[in-house]
């Protein structure tokens, strides 16, 4: 990955990677515990450290990931976790007040364009909890498919839960997007 600062303009919004100058805003989004109980790796409540943490742990990382703003306000995060690098995981969170709004599904195909253009792989994880249907309908109207489900820890729940796992293979976000492309002329 190149040390050039990435940024996403999209339709509503523009993505750009989080700065220190973003904690408030990031721990406004994800300090909201309807929010937390959806992400694995955050715990609840969560402080500005936890933000400032993210922040330099994102900095100095591989992961690909991406504020997300409307109109200069932060509405939420998307981006790309190489944990497994053989397995990269799709992930987003976005404020109480933006839900509903088509803001996810809109960031999440910014991101996985980004992530099938620039990096060599083949296809990209995701995953919901099953009491999260609508983080699932995002996924499905990015194209990933069900694959199954799996028990996940969740920090901010500090047990297990189950989440429904997802693919999304390169040949086939291709054919959604030209057939997108082809009906938007």
């Amino acid at each position: 990955m190149s040390d050039n600062v990435v940024r996403l303009s999209i339709d509503r919004l523009v993505l750009r990677q989080p700065t220190l100058a973003d904690v408030k805003a990031i721990a406004h989004v994800v300090g909201d515990k309807r929010v937390a109980v959806n992400l694995r790796r955050v715990p609840h409540p969560y402080s500005l450290d936890d933000a400032i943490s993210f922040v330099n742990t994102v900095a100095g990382t591989v992961d690909t990931v991406f504020l997300v703003e409307r109109e200069r306000t932060a509405v939420g995060l998307v981006g790309v976790s190489w944990e497994d690098e053989n397995a990269p995981e799709l992930g987003y969170c976005f404020g109480v007040d933006h839900w509903g709004k088509g803001f996810a599904t809109e960031a999440a195909r910014a991101v996985i364009d980004y992530a099938f253009e620039e990096f060599a792989i083949d296809e990209l994880l995701s995953g919901a909890r099953v009491l999260n249907p609508a983080s699932r309908h995002v996924l499905e109207k990015c194209g990933f498919q069900w694959t199954g489900v799996e028990l996940h820890r969740f920090l901010a729940l500090g047990s297990s839960t189950p989440v429904d796992r997802f693919k999304l293979e390169r040949g086939v976000w291709s054919s959604i997007k030209s057939w997108h492309n082809s009906t938007r002329r």
